[in-house]
């Protein structure tokens, strides 16, 4: 189960360029949405949301701030699989 949503999450290229962002640094989801210019911030939230279920991403709490990082085990799984 949690390698098929792993696979559910990779599936969308904007989920792939999330983490592409994230693989580069930490970042809060506005962060995150300014850098997607078409995108709406809660479709961005939406993004994070299938993310975080699939353990792709983690979040810290920084103050008031939520910050975003990438958790690449998920993604090492599935490389040594394929």
């Amino acid at each position: 189960m949690k390698r098929s949503l792993s696979y559910h999450a990779i599936s969308d290229p904007t989920r792939r360029q999330i983490l592409d962002l994230l693989h580069r640094e930490s970042l809060t989801a506005g962060a995150i949405a300014v850098r997607f210019g078409k995108i709406s911030r809660p479709a961005v939230s939406k993004h994070l949301a299938v993310l975080r279920r699939s353990k792709l991403v983690v979040i810290k709490k920084q103050g008031r701030e939520r910050i975003y990082t990438l958790n690449a085990v998920p993604l090492k799984e599935i490389s040594e699989w394929v």
